[in-house]
């Protein structure tokens, strides 16, 4: 984890975390292994594969699986079409992802895997690209083109406590944890989690408020208990009550952090903390608005007329991931970072791919478009690149 919230100055209840409303620190006694500048795409796979020479800084600690051996993953960040986001560059993509659990397989160090995947778009990462026979099981939290959703906000229903301007947690996410919390993991079967959360997830009195959550790989596995990869709870132990099982308030998980801003703002009572705010929010809506009619005009420069290629649905997202790389370099080179909000826009990328648009053609609509933009903060020779 980037361990960077417990220990954040505006942290109300400082060197803890809470995920729910009424939930008591799930921080203290966590293992860190990785934090901060470690928390990388290459340590993420080292460790997967138990490459313990592949890992830099953290603790060196790797999964050094044998073959009985069973694996749990939860992934959790922002995400786009084919994308899984990282704190430090370049993100997760999901050819190289995906080949990562092959490789993993092909190795023999494990007997079954099961992966919960929290991200805007996350369908993108498996589908048409995870095959069905190595013992592993993937639930997204949506489909491959659709938001993820953040809960427990400020001014929504159910709230966080009162001194939080921030949203606690992500539907998808809350609905499995407070299901696991809440139940007896030596019967729920896998398949039966699923179902619960996959409602839960859907948000369905607000029908554009919730996402499709899917399986994917070997789904006999699903007929498992969830203790099996989970462990289960103590007899003593009291979950926290859930707040509500009907429909949550949500905001899209790319606006949150403007959310949790404006709520800050509206809060302060300190004049030049709230300018300070006001101009930090400007500054990335503008980024965000340049991002998007930048693309817009790249796509109609060199797809005619905003089309995209359409593909068969269940079909992988782009057949060249080294050309949808490329394209992402060259549209941050010109045009300043993507940004955890921008990478929505990998499938316009992958369409450019799709549709053999070439490299030269991309770097010249690139530098013509976004020419007279000053990237600022936003230069990818700073932040690093996305792929």
């Amino acid at each position: 984890m980037y361990d960077d919230i417990a220990n954040d100055p505006s942290n109300p209840r400082p060197g803890t975390l809470i995920n729910s409303p009424n939930g008591s620190d799930v921080y203290a006694g966590v293992p860190k292994d990785y934090t901060g500048e470690n928390v990388t795409a290459a340590n993420f796979y080292a460790v997967l594969l138990g490459n313990t020479t592949g890992v830099t800084g953290g603790s060196g600690k790797v999964v050094a699986s044998k073959p009985n051996d069973r694996i749990f993953v939860y992934y959790t960040d922002h995400g786009g079409p084919g994308t899984l986001g990282m704190p430090n560059m370049p993100y997760i993509f999901a050819n190289d992802f995906i080949q990562v659990l092959k490789t993993k397989h092909a190795s023999g160090s494990y007997d079954e895997m099961v992966i919960y995947l929290e991200a805007c778009d996350s369908g993108s990462i498996m589908q048409g690209l995870l095959p069905d026979d190595l013992n592993i099981y993937v639930i997204t939290s949506t489909n491959p083109s659709e938001l993820g959703w953040a809960t427990y906000c400020p001014d929504m229903n159910p709230p966080p406590p009162p001194e939080y301007d921030v949203c606690l947690g992500d539907l998808f996410s809350v609905s499995w944890m407070e299901d696991s919390d809440s139940q007896d993991l030596n019967t729920e079967t896998l398949e039966q989690q699923y179902l619960k959360v996959k409602t839960r997830t859907l948000n369905s009195n607000y029908s554009d408020k919730g996402s499709h959550v899917m399986q994917f790989g070997t789904l006999s596995i699903t007929n498992e208990t969830v203790s099996v990869y989970q462990g289960s709870t103590p007899s003593n132990f009291s979950a926290n009550p859930i707040q509500s099982l009907g429909s949550m308030d949500v905001v899209n998980q790319r606006d949150a952090d403007l959310y949790s801003m404006w709520q800050r703002y509206k809060r302060s009572t300190d004049n030049s903390e709230q300018k300070e705010l006001l101009k930090k929010i400007k500054e990335i809506r503008t980024h965000r608005e340049h991002l998007d009619s930048s693309v817009d005009m790249i796509q109609g420069h060199l797809l005619g007329n905003g089309e995209e290629s359409v593909r068969d649905e269940g079909s992988v997202l782009v057949d060249d991931w080294e050309c949808l790389k490329s394209m992402v370099r060259i549209f941050e080179t010109h045009c300043g970072s993507l940004t955890q909000y921008g990478m929505k826009h990998t499938r316009t990328f992958a369409n450019l791919c799709n549709s053999g648009v070439t490299r030269d053609a991309m770097d010249a609509d690139s530098e013509a478009t976004c020419s007279s933009y000053n990237m600022g903060k936003w230069n990818p020779a700073t932040l690093g690149y996305s792929a």
